[in-house]
C-alpha cells in the first residue's frame, strides 16, 4: 500500500485539529495547498505567523486586536452607560456588522462548560465587576446554549451580588428572519414566545 509523504501527514494531522475538518478534508485541503506555487505558501505561512505575533488581546475588552486599547475601547463617540458581554471576537464583529448597538463590550473567550472542564475562571469573567464604573445597562448576549444560558445566570448572579441599581438585560432570542416556523425547534418557538412584542 502506497504511504503518504511525512510532510504531507504531518500537516493532514495538523489540519484534522481545526474545527470542522475531518480526516478527509484535511487530506484535501494538504493536497490543495500542495498545488499552490511556493511564493503562496510562503506567504500563506507569513500570515498564519502573524496572526499571534501582528496581534494582542485588548487589556479592557480582551477582544482580538493590533493595538492596546483595542479601536471599540478607545472611540470617545460611545456610551459608556452600555456594556455587552459577548462569548467570542465573531459575537462582537457580528453585532458590530449591525451598526445598531454603540456601547463598550466585554468578550469572555467562551462559555462555562463543565463537560468540557471550562469553568468561570477559564474565561475573562471576574473582570466584567471592574467594568462597571458608570454602566447603567449591562447586556448579555451569550449564545442560546445551555452553556450560555448558564454563563448569563452566572454573570447575572454576581453582579447582583457586587452592584445594585445597574440594569441588566438579555438579547432577544427566537426566529430568524425569513425562517418558516414549521422547521423551528421547541426551544426557539419557545424563546420566540416570550420574546413576542407589541405591534
Amino acid at each position: 500500500m502506497a504511504k503518504l509523504p511525512r510532510p504531507v501527514v504531518r500537516l493532514i494531522e495538523k489540519l484534522e485539529r481545526l474545527p470542522g475538518i475531518g480526516p478527509k478534508s484535511a487530506q484535501r485541503l494538504a493536497f490543495y495547498l500542495l498545488r499552490h506555487p511556493q511564493e503562496e505558501l510562503e506567504d500563506f505561512a507569513t500570515k498564519l505567523v502573524a496572526l499571534k505575533t501582528d496581534t494582542v488581546l485588548c487589556d479592557q475588552c480582551h477582544n482580538v486586536s493590533e493595538t492596546d486599547p483595542c479601536d471599540v475601547c478607545d472611540d470617545k463617540n460611545r456610551d459608556p452607560a452600555l456594556l455587552m458581554v459577548v462569548e467570542s471576537p465573531l459575537d462582537q464583529l457580528a453585532i458590530e456588522h449591525s451598526d445598531k448597538y454603540q456601547g463598550f463590550y466585554h468578550v469572555l473567550h467562551g462559555a462555562i462548560d463543565p463537560l468540557n472542564n471550562v469553568g468561570p475562571d477559564q474565561l475573562y469573567l471576574k473582570d466584567v465587576l471592574d467594568r462597571l464604573d458608570g454602566v447603567k445597562e449591562l447586556i448579555l448576549a451569550t449564545n442560546p446554549t445551555m452553556e450560555g444560558e448558564a454563563t448569563a445566570l452566572y454573570i447575572r448572579e454576581i453582579v447582583e451580588n457586587a452592584v445594585s441599581g445597574i440594569k441588566i438585560t438579555r438579547i432577544g432570542h427566537g426566529l430568524p428572519i425569513g425562517a418558516d416556523i414549521e422547521y423551528a425547534d421547541g426551544v426557539t418557538i419557545a424563546r420566540a414566545l416570550e420574546g413576542r412584542r407589541s405591534l
